[in-house]
């Protein structure tokens, strides 16, 4: 059973900075990619960022790609989403999500921590 554990929310003012922490347990996460999303009220789940455990490589959702950067320290079974420049449209609850690479569907998931970006 995977395990997704979120940190790191909070309230930030526009232009500041946050560091989401997604620790995962349960798994070996050798053959999985692991994922953030986002969700605001009225609005769909949003892809924010991915990275394969293994080999690193990162995609970005096109609202993150320039301002948020995903990494993960193996060490720690953790990953991270720092987050820059942040605008009050980035206000939303962030998930932490997990798939194996040979699927596309994420089925593991975390219960998100909120962030609130005042302007």
């Amino acid at each position: 059973q995977v395990q997704l554990v979120e940190s790191g929310g909070g309230l930030v003012q526009a232009g500041g900075s946050l560091r989401l922490s997604c620790t995962a347990s349960g798994r070996t996460f050798s053959s999985y990619v692991l994922g953030w999303f986002r969700q605001s009220p009225g609005k769909e789940r949003e892809f924010v960022a991915a990275i394969s455990w293994t080999s690193g490589t990162t995609s970005y959702g096109s609202s993150a790609r320039g301002r948020f950067t995903i990494s993960r320290d193996s060490a720690k079974n953790t990953v991270y989403l720092q987050m820059n420049s942040l605008k009050p449209e980035d206000t939303a609850l962030y998930y932490c999500a997990a798939r194996l690479i040979i699927t596309p569907t994420y089925g593991d998931w975390g219960q998100g921590t909120q962030v609130t970006v005042s302007s």
